[in-house]
């Protein structure tokens, strides 16, 4: 593997920004579904890939999703062509044995509920940032957020209390002027060390 030339690490990294407001392109479905197949393949524990992902697109859907926005992130929220729900499945390690067969890793979650809790929510999360940077790879820019009321978006989009929302993503095409200031970033001596 050889690293990455400058122009790829800004683009994933130094120059992408989160973004407040969208330009009005629309995100074709099948650009959607790209970058699903490349956010799948990010490591996650046994490869349990708990995350669940709904691409709230239509105008119906973002009528749903409103209901749960806090004040500050409605307009923003209505705006992006596509948010994206981030979420856990509480029961990911039902899939443990086609995701993992070369162990049996499903009764390590399966009779320990906090522990599957605290793992399925720990890479579903890793799931969601690793959509984040497929997506920057692919030329969209991304507003990821709280703010929200995570019971009422479960109860709209994930009925059954099977899934539990994380957070959001509005993903589009990033309306530069409308962007704050780049805020700083903790030093190496900060937030690092070598051990």
């Amino acid at each position: 593997m050889t690293a990455l030339n400058e122009q790829a690490l800004n683009q994933l990294f130094t120059d992408a920004r989160t973004h407040n407001g969208f330009l009005d392109k629309d995100i074709p479905d099948a650009l959607l579904k790209q970058l699903y197949d490349l956010t799948k393949w990010g490591p996650t524990a046994f490869n349990m890939s708990s995350a669940r992902f709904v691409f709230v697109k239509s105008g119906e859907a973002k009528q749903k999703l409103k209901q749960a926005l806090m004040p500050g992130n409605v307009d923003k929220t209505m705006q992006a062509p596509v948010t994206v729900i981030v979420g856990t499945d509480t029961k990911f390690f039902e899939h443990l044995p086609q995701l993992f067969p070369a162990f049996d890793a499903k009764p390590l979650y399966e009779g320990n509920p906090a522990f599957a809790a605290e793992a399925g929510f720990r890479n579903g999360t890793l799931q969601g940032a690793y959509l984040i940077m497929a997506a920057r790879a692919l030329g969209l820019d991304c507003g990821p957020m709280s703010g929200f009321d995570n019971a009422k978006v479960d109860e709209l989009f994930f009925p059954g209390g099977l899934v539990r929302s994380n957070f959001l993503i509005n993903l589009g095409y990033g309306d530069s002027s409308k962007l704050y200031p780049r805020g700083p970033r903790l030093g190496f001596d900060i937030a690092a060390s070598i051990a």
